[in-house]
């Protein structure tokens, strides 16, 4: 919802400013529209209707995964697509994952959305409208700013949009913002924010010139520089940071590679999510990957096992309808 036009709407009416938050409210409580309002006006419903957008997306199409997960492609209002994506879980867990922008502008290479042209940042409506779309489905309670783009390059519309999320059911403890180490948005992040969101790192790789290879981001901000971020962010926050780590079949997955990794992270700050890689229709334009084999992924894991570093094993969800990780292209698929 456009918040501002809203805003706006109400006040040229002369409406007092609780209005407002009664629309949010009925919102985050996932109603269908305005009529569904019951404590506001029928006049006033009967104006919002016609004046304010209820929603700052257009639903284009909508997948279906055989294991429950359901993906979205949107349009912003100036045509823009955008895609997210919702998650369930056996143990009841429904988890959304957002885009902060359409496309992104850092063109990680095992990435999907990198390849896509980059249109813009999304505001906070729009990002608030991703998972009010699923809100209206079914009650959620998790949420990752793992979607298209860099949060930490649109992080002023990210938190906005995050620190409503608590009204539709999600609580900060349960937000993560990931970055793939944009290190101005990043200490932004650490010094300014005061609720208990997540921070998770796209690391990849611990040699700095794989990584580079893999991620240009780099480069431009050497990963020694961000680790001390995020190890900044424990410190104030007493919180474990999340690294992600997709696993490239002959690139990043040996065992000497684990030993590398084991040794760059604390095991009292950092928990690394294994990631098993997802096709992303880039594979015979682009490097070339393929994803780690079962038994890789589990040698690697005994490696952080053994050096006491806490780790898991992503569970891929929607990789039927290429709405797993590292998949979110824009491209409309109906399943």
């Amino acid at each position: 919802m456009d918040f501002e036009l809203l805003e706006r709407t109400l006040g040229d009416r002369g409406e007092p400013a609780y209005r407002a938050r009664q629309v949010w409210e009925w919102a985050a409580r996932g109603v269908a529209g305005f009529e569904q309002m019951t404590n506001v006006p029928a006049s006033l419903r009967e104006l919002l209707a016609a004046e304010v957008p209820f929603s700052s997306l257009t639903l284009a199409d909508e997948a279906h995964s055989s294991d429950g997960t359901i993906k979205a492609l949107f349009r912003t209002g100036d045509g823009h697509p955008v895609e997210a994506v919702l998650m369930r879980y056996r143990d009841g867990r429904r988890s959304i994952c957002v885009s902060s922008q359409s496309g992104c502008p850092l063109t990680c290479s095992f990435c999907a959305t990198g390849a896509m042209r980059f249109g813009r940042n999304l505001t906070a409506g729009e990002i608030l409208d991703q998972a009010l779309h699923f809100r209206r489905l079914e009650p959620v309670d998790h949420l990752v700013f793992m979607g298209m783009g860099e949060p930490m390059l649109n992080l002023d519309n990210v938190l906005a949009a995050a620190r409503r999320l608590p009204d539709v059911g999600i609580t900060h403890r349960r937000t993560t913002i990931s970055t793939v180490g944009w290190l101005p948005g990043l200490t932004r992040f650490v010094d300014q924010v005061e609720q208990p969101i997540r921070l998770a790192l796209s690391l990849h790789a611990a040699d700095p010139r794989l990584r580079s290879q893999l991620m240009l981001v780099n480069d431009r901000y050497p990963l020694d520089t961000v680790l001390a971020e995020c190890r900044r962010y424990f410190e104030l926050r007493h919180r474990k940071v999340y690294v992600e780590y997709v696993m490239l079949n002959g690139v990043n997955d040996s065992t000497e590679q684990a030993r590398e990794l084991a040794g760059l992270l604390d095991p009292a700050i950092f928990k690394v999510n294994l990631i098993p890689y997802n096709p992303t229709g880039l594979d015979n334009k682009g490097p070339g990957y393929n994803g780690s084999s079962r038994d890789a992924i589990s040698a690697f894991k005994h490696v952080l096992d053994k050096a006491r570093l806490p780790s898991t094993v992503r569970l891929t969800r929607g990789r039927d309808i290429a709405a797993a990780c590292g998949q979110l292209a824009a491209t409309r698929i109906s399943a």
